[in-house]
């Protein structure tokens, strides 16, 4: 049997990439594991059918009549003939992976992971200390006075000044484009809309049915407001319209100015209630 070795990956790979390519170097490992175990059952098969065709035949009696046609039984893996096995529908076949295979294998890709993240954390402490060695270079303190001494410390202060106000900038320009991205998603949200708006049809519903629907049986007063109307019918209006007089519009002012005017309004709408 083959073994094949892990190679560790060289990039820098995340927890899922490594997880996916743990599942990929065992699935290869169990395709080239179960390709063996075909080739030695198709050897095993070979050898019995050379040694069988090399026996001589003895005369067999006239078969009989061959039966109705049956469904094939299924072949178990274990069968030398597993070519018939493997072409078997996919329905019928049961899982190549047994559950405690399966869990052998789930906490070999969780072994896995878990030494790659290990590798790469040791990785990133190699390049910090590699980059603190580079930048960072020691100080030469040897043989240096008192103002020496206080003037190294003056530019180290502003050095630090200089670099935390650096920091400070490209910290707020990180906010500030991070709320700007917030204010963009939320309106494309405003605009494209988080759920589908159904399609409504216009339904057209008096002000009692309305008031039924929201109310139920509480709704008694009828909101029909032309049923508080008063009628009125053609005939009046018109009989109306006919004994007014038509004339000079002055006269008519003229006669209506003063008291007497007022009486004689006074009368007519008395008139024409009675």
């Amino acid at each position: 049997m083959r073994k094949t070795e892990l190679h560790t990956p060289k990039k820098k790979d995340t927890g899922r990439q490594l997880i996916n390519q743990a599942v990929s170097r065992l699935l290869s490992r169990g395709a080239e594991e179960l390709k063996l175990k075909y080739e030695e059952e198709e050897e095993y098969v070979e050898e019995e059918n050379e040694e069988t065709s090399q026996e001589p035949e003895p005369t067999k009696p006239a078969p009989p009549p061959p039966p109705p046609a049956a469904p094939r039984p299924l072949r178990r893996k274990s069968s030398a003939n597993y070519r018939a096995y493997a072409i078997e529908p996919h329905d019928k076949r049961k899982s190549k992976i047994t559950a405690s295979r399966k869990l052998q294998l789930k906490s070999m890709m969780l072994q896995v992971a878990k030494h790659e993240m290990e590798k790469e954390e040791e990785e990133r402490a190699r390049e910090k200390e590699r980059y603190l060695t580079e930048h960072c270079i020691p100080l030469e303190l040897a043989g240096l006075s008192l103002t020496e001494l206080q003037e190294l410390c003056r530019g180290l202060h502003r050095k630090i000044d200089k670099i935390d106000e650096e920091r400070y900038d490209t910290e707020a320009k990180v906010n500030k484009s991070i709320h700007e991205i917030q204010d963009l998603t939320q309106k494309i949200f405003d605009l494209r809309g988080k759920f589908k708006r159904p399609t409504l049809r216009r339904v057209r519903l008096s002000a009692d049915a309305m008031m039924q629907a929201l109310l139920g049986s509480k709704h008694k007063v009828s909101m029909d407001l032309r049923a508080n109307l008063k009628q009125v019918k053609k005939d009046d209006t018109e009989k109306v319209r006919e004994n007014r007089e038509v004339g000079d519009w002055r006269k008519n002012i003229d006669a209506l100015s003063g008291m007497e005017g007022r009486k004689k309004k006074f009368e007519a709408s008395t008139a024409v209630q009675a």
